[in-house]
């Protein structure tokens, strides 16, 4: 079965640039604001969009994007009201690519089963659950990609050429790289490095790679865009949402507005990057 990210990154491949993947949270800082931000997206250059699900507990968001979890969750925000808001979505967007991504606590609540119904319906084409290791992959991964969701798994600078292919056995959609080795929103990683990196996974895979954590510039963008199949940006783009709202959470400018902005930006540099040739 071919998903909306399949169809979108050959897509991109057949144009000879890369994907620029944009992560906002659900919700935050609530349900109408974030559902225009998501609609924003994709008019300001988004290729794939990445709906975060808020947790409570998160273990690998940075201070930013865990304060856009609580403001959402303070909000009223379930895996309900997410599931919805990607439903909401496609009533005006049936093509740009949604995947959800988070932790697997909320899912497991939900009922895995149910959960994949009910993600179909809305609209879901991919997952990136971060906590669930390939080890798990009866849980989750497996039911997923029997319904025709991607599952997309993160691989990092600690993933060696011996766990790898482990990693990689259930992967779909894209493989998401992990520049660095910490939280999202760190310094930028060195793009000799990453380029290395991309390198040797798809020296393990046919599957498009894509890079994120740290990517906050259009520079930024356009230099890990140079060997990346897909450039990654959330941090900046859940700071951009931040940073319109006062102390009390009140709006001091449309957090939409900011966001395409930013986003805006971003696409262009992504779009003046050229793929490495294939080796």
């Amino acid at each position: 079965m071919t998903t909306r990210i399949d169809s979108r990154m050959a897509k991109l491949k057949s144009e000879g640039r890369p994907a620029l993947v944009t992560y906002f949270m659900g919700g935050d800082p609530d349900y109408d604001t974030s559902l225009k931000i998501m609609k924003a997206l994709p008019r300001a250059g988004s290729d794939i969009i990445e709906l975060g699900m808020p947790f409570s507990d998160p273990m690998a968001d940075g201070p930013a994007i865990q304060a856009a979890g609580l403001r959402a969750l303070k909000a009223g925000q379930t895996l309900v009201k997410t599931l919805k808001m990607a439903s909401d979505f496609r009533k005006e967007d049936n093509e740009t690519p949604i995947v959800l991504m988070g932790y697997y606590n909320p899912i497991y609540v939900y009922g895995v089963d149910r959960f994949l119904t009910d993600a179909i319906a809305s609209g879901i084409d991919g997952l990136i659950v971060v906590d669930l290791p390939p080890e798990m992959d009866e849980e989750l991964c497996i039911p997923a990609l029997k319904a025709g969701i991607n599952f997309i798994r993160l691989a990092t600078p600690t993933t060696d050429d011996q766990r790898l292919p482990k990693v990689l056995q259930n992967t779909s959609g894209f493989v998401y790289y992990v520049s660095m080795t910490g939280i999202t929103g760190s310094a930028l990683a060195d793009t000799d490095k990453v380029g290395a990196a991309v390198r040797r996974i798809k020296g393990h895979t046919d599957l498009p790679v894509c890079v994120g954590f740290g990517v906050k510039t259009a520079e930024q963008a356009r230099a890990i865009g140079a060997s990346a199949d897909g450039v990654v940006v959330g941090t900046a783009i859940v700071n951009a949402v931040a940073n319109v709202l006062d102390p009390k959470g009140g709006m001091t400018a449309d957090p939409a507005e900011a966001v395409a902005t930013l986003v805006s930006g971003l696409a262009q540099g992504v779009r003046s990057a050229r793929l490495a040739p294939a080796e």
